[in-house]
């Protein structure tokens, strides 16, 4: 029996949810992305392939902001709240959440919570 990576699990699991789960340009679908380092959150439209909004600890506007804070958590919230401004600036209220095949958990939940705050509805 051959022992699958986290890698391979998470893959699996990410398209089996891609089955279920799809972006429409009325309800469009927001998508999470963390790396070692960094998060990255994306708001898109799959009936078009277009990304209608991004945001991730990356863009100049956060990158600064994010040195200060303390913890993956509260980085994670950041990044909610800047990418449901965003969204709520082109006229976007209400999305699809895509963990992405991540657990719902620490800070991807983060990163929900933060989203939920800022107003976006999912």
């Amino acid at each position: 029996m051959i022992k699958k990576s986290r890698i391979e699990k998470r893959l699996k699991i990410k398209t089996r949810i891609q089955k279920k789960i799809r972006g429409t340009t009325e309800l469009p679908r927001l998508t999470v992305y963390r790396s070692l380092h960094h998060m990255y959150a994306q708001i898109v439209d799959d009936s078009q392939s277009k990304t209608l909004v991004a945001s991730s600890t990356l863009t100049p506007n956060l990158r600064d902001e994010v040195k200060k804070l303390k913890g993956n958590k509260e980085i994670a919230k950041r990044v909610g709240i800047e990418i449901a401004k965003k969204a709520i600036e082109k006229k976007i209220q209400q999305v699809v959440f895509d963990r992405n095949g991540y657990a719902y958990h620490g800070i991807v939940k983060s990163l929900a919570d933060g989203a939920r705050e800022a107003g976006l509805k999912f």
